[in-house]
C-alpha cells in the first residue's frame, strides 16, 4: 500500500527522488511544489545578491540564492538524510559556517534568510517558514513584499523569538543587525 502525503513524513532522501525538472520543499515532512517566480521576484533577488555579495566578498560568511538545498536539522546529533524533513529553497540565504556546505546547500542553521513573497507562498513564508526559521535560531528574517514595495525585518531576541517587526519602504535603508556595517539601500532593490 503507497502512503499518501498526510500518511507519511517526508524527507531529504524522498527529496532527492524528486524530478530534477520541478522546484520543492519539504515542510515538517510535508512537501509543496514550487511555481517558478515572477521576473520582478527575480530582479529583486538579483539586487539583494549583489549588495550582500559585493559586502561579503573577502569574508567569512557567503550569501547564497535559489536553487540551494537548505536542510535544518531537527536532531543535531543524528544527522541522517532520513530524518531530515524540512528542506527549504529560500530565496537567499547567508551562511557563516563553510564546513556545513554539503552537495546541494547547507546542513545547519543559516544567520540569515530572506524570502522574497510570492501570491502562492505568502502563508508559506508568514507562518510556517517564520515558525520553522525562529525555533531553529536563524539569527534574521526578511519578508520582501514586492506589490507593496514593503521589508519585514525579524530579529532574534536571546536566541529564543523574534522580537518586534521592523517594516521599512522602498526609500529606506535597512541596517543589517547580524552586520551592522552593512545598509541595504531599497530603491535599489525595488527599482527594478
Amino acid at each position: 500500500m503507497s502512503l499518501s502525503k498526510q500518511d507519511r513524513k517526508y524527507t531529504y532522501a524522498d527529496y532527492l527522488k524528486f524530478p530534477d525538472d520541478e522546484r520543492w520543499e519539504i515542510i515538517d515532512g510535508i512537501p509543496y511544489m514550487q511555481s517558478a517566480p515572477t521576473w520582478q521576484h527575480q530582479g529583486i533577488s538579483r539586487e539583494l545578491m549583489l549588495q550582500f555579495g559585493e559586502y561579503l566578498r573577502d569574508k567569512q560568511c557567503q550569501v547564497f540564492a535559489a536553487p540551494f538545498d537548505l536542510r535544518l536539522p531537527e536532531v543535531e546529533a543524528r544527522y541522517n538524510d532520513e530524518d531530515v524533513t524540512n528542506v527549504y529553497q529560500p530565496d537567499l540565504l547567508v551562511i557563516c559556517d563553510k564546513s556545513r556546505l554539503k552537495g546541494t546547500g547547507y546542513y545547519g542553521v543559516p544567520s540569515l534568510v530572506i524570502e522574497i513573497l510570492s501570491p502562492s507562498t505568502v502563508r508559506i513564508d508568514r507562518l510556517l517558514k517564520f515558525n520553522v526559521y525562529e525555533k531553529a535560531g536563524v539569527k534574521e528574517y526578511w519578508i520582501v513584499e514586492p506589490d507593496t514595495k514593503l521589508v519585514n525585518v525579524f530579529v532574534l531576541q536571546d536566541n529564543s523569538r523574534y522580537g518586534r517587526i521592523e517594516l521599512y519602504t522602498e526609500n529606506d535603508h535597512v541596517k543589517v543587525s547580524i552586520f551592522p556595517e552593512l545598509v541595504i539601500d531599497l530603491s535599489k532593490i525595488f527599482d527594478i
